[in-house]
């Protein structure tokens, strides 16, 4: 139970610093307003996560 409750909280402590980040230092980002931003900011999530998948399945499928 203690480490769900570890967990909640890590996630919890990381999503406040990630909102005060977006809230405070991202205003002071000189990022332009096009669509290539856009579509970078969007998809760039999708393909870390992929990448770390894929990096896991090639590190399962060696051992």
């Amino acid at each position: 139970m203690e480490n769900k409750l570890g967990l909640i909280v890590k996630v919890f402590l990381l999503s406040i610093v990630l909102s005060l980040l977006i809230k405070y230092a991202a205003p002071s980002l000189m990022i332009p307003g096009t669509d290539a931003v856009a579509l970078i900011m969007v998809l760039s999530p999708a393909i870390i996560m992929a990448i770390a998948l894929f990096w896991r399945f090639q590190a399962q499928r060696q051992n």
